[in-house]
């Protein structure tokens, strides 16, 4: 049976071609009535006729994407290329689902958020705001990905987790569990974040980094001669540290901090600060430590 038809009315697509503003033929859930105008698509192909699958507002669908199942793109939301948005999710806003990129079971994409290449959002996960996730991430259970937030390459966010702000994850990344990752944030890698972690500010967790709880790292800024930051961080094989370009143990940061400052200011600063990250890290609670004036 076919759900919809064709107006006469049609916008152009930023391909040149037509996109055509369909009418349903019959009830279609709770909320679309027979007679009711919906979206844009391009061709039958961008909506199915079965299941309560809908396109509504200004929303648009077009080139080979597909929207089925039950799913619903509304308000000024475009989804395209190849993607497909299905189960019972919804794309709305002006979010934009592009590339090869699905969205399905209850999965929203909401506000700015865009979803592209080969990700997938699904479960109950949320990206909105000026989110991207992007290349072949995964966002998936009850995970949110919002703010300015980027998840990318490979990473993974799920669970209950929490990207936002202007936080980034991506390389071989995993953040799961309870675990929020914000403010400047950067997750990468093969990180694994995860339990009940908060990995904020300007924390810089990378490499083989395990971060299960708040005592798997410590943030210290402003420190050393650039006023930067520096994220003291558990591997299986110890602490490490991210400073500027440095990656490494902290013994190898010992030997770089000796070679280039020796016993001056910035030499002692960096051999405190090192003594305190192994005195935090797996024992209480992390602590950000601010400069003067910080909030």
């Amino acid at each position: 049976m076919r759900k919809y038809t064709f107006t006469d009315k049609t916008i152009e697509l930023p391909s040149g071609k037509t996109a055509r503003q369909i009418k349903a033929l019959v009830d279609i859930g709770n909320d679309v009535k027979a007679g009711d105008l919906g979206g844009f698509i391009e061709e039958e192909l961008n909506l199915s006729h079965e299941g309560d699958a809908w396109v509504s507002g200004d929303a648009q669908v077009f080139g080979d994407a597909r929207v089925f199942g039950n799913a619903w793109v509304y308000g000024n939301a475009w989804v395209y290329d190849d993607a497909q948005v299905f189960g019972d999710a919804w794309v709305y806003g002006d979010a934009r689902v592009f590339g090869n990129a699905w969205v399905y079971d209850d999965a929203r994409v909401c506000g700015n958020a865009w979803v592209s290449g080969n990700a997938w959002v699904y479960d109950d996960a949320r990206v909105c705001g000026n989110a991207w996730v992007y290349d072949d991430a995964r966002v998936c259970g009850n995970a949110w990905v919002y703010g300015n937030a980027r998840v990318f390459g490979d990473a993974w966010v799920y669970g209950n987790a929490r990207v936002s702000g202007n936080a980034w994850v991506f390389g071989n990344a995993r953040v799961c569990g309870n675990t929020w990752v914000y403010g400047d944030a950067r997750a990468y890698g093969n990180a694994r974040v995860c339990g009940n972690a908060r990995v904020c500010g300007n924390a810089r967790v990378c490499g083989d980094a395990r971060v299960f709880g708040n005592a798997d790292y410590y943030c210290a800024f402003p420190v050393g001669s650039q006023n930067a930051v520096m994220t003291f961080f558990r591997t299986e094989k110890g602490i490490s540290v991210v400073r500027g370009c440095f990656l490494g143990t902290l013994d190898e940061f010992a030997a770089a901090v000796e070679e280039t400052h020796g016993d001056n200011d910035f030499g002692k600063e960096y051999r405190l600060q090192m003594e305190i990250a192994k005195l935090r890290i797996g024992k209480g609670s992390a602590v950000v430590a601010k400069g003067e004036g910080d909030e």
